[in-house]
């Protein structure tokens, strides 16, 4: 079955080249010009990603955004900035994208891009579709906390989390490697699916969403600790409750 991305973009030229690009990759695509249309499409249709333009006419990509982790938290979306709007960016992970790409940007990266986060999609889709046989494997506990992988459930000490699609593999991804330091370049690779460099704010602003949702006390966490110099760690200890 063919994957159907949105792409979310005011300025048809720039709409239509993107949209080349992902049709050489086998993908259907729907556009839209404005927030307002972008909701519309994205609350009637199942689309296995959405990039989202920042900057838009009425509703703004930021709250586009918003709205659509509100009512669908699995929902992979890609925001699209200018390279000088950092503000935007941060706001963006912090909204819960699941990662940005500055403008202007290559077609290869587009691209590549574009697969790691489909690549992650169907892991997930995979993951949850497997047979009920298989159910002891797909829980990972480590103390208090309990992610199941086929229901992409994420529970601490009896109370359900609710992430989105990207805070759930990265918590996953930390959790399988307990007290194992990982660097954010590492972390891009491993949960994100691509090495370049100047992304690590992506990290950074998801390590803080978790922790908001993790921790008893997001500014001295137990659970997902910095390793000064190094990067981050999932402490087996902070859920031993």
């Amino acid at each position: 079955m063919t994957d159907s991305i949105l792409v979310v973009e005011d300025e048809q030229d720039i709409a239509d080249l993107i949209s080349v690009h992902l049709r050489e990759l086998s993908l259907n695509v729907d556009h839209s010009l404005t927030g307002e249309k972008a909701l519309e499409l994205a609350f009637t249709h199942n689309y296995a990603l959405i990039l989202l333009d920042v900057m838009l006419p009425g509703i703004s990509g930021l709250d586009v955004c918003r709205q659509i982790r509100d009512k669908k938290p699995a929902q992979a979306i890609l925001m699209l900035t200018s390279r000088t709007s950092e503000t935007d960016r941060v706001v963006g992970l912090e909204l819960g994208a699941d990662d940005y790409m500055t403008k202007p940007f290559s077609v290869r990266e587009l691209q590549a891009r574009v697969r790691s986060q489909l690549r992650r999609v169907h892991l997930m889709d995979k993951l949850a579709s497997s047979d009920e046989s298989e159910e002891t494997t797909k829980t990972l506990c480590v103390g208090e906390l309990q992610i199941d992988i086929a229901t992409h459930k994420v529970m601490l000490a009896g109370k359900t989390l609710e992430l989105t699609s990207t805070e759930f593999d990265l918590i996953f991804y930390l959790a399988s490697h307990p007290e194992q330091v990982f660097s954010r370049s590492q972390l891009l690779s491993a949960v994100w699916g691509y090495h370049h460099s100047g992304y690590e704010h992506t990290v950074n602003s998801h390590i803080n969403r978790l922790r908001n949702k993790l921790e008893k006390d997001p500014t001295k966490p137990e659970i997902v600790q910095t390793v000064w110099g190094v990067g981050y760690k999932f402490n087996r200890q902070g859920v031993c409750l």
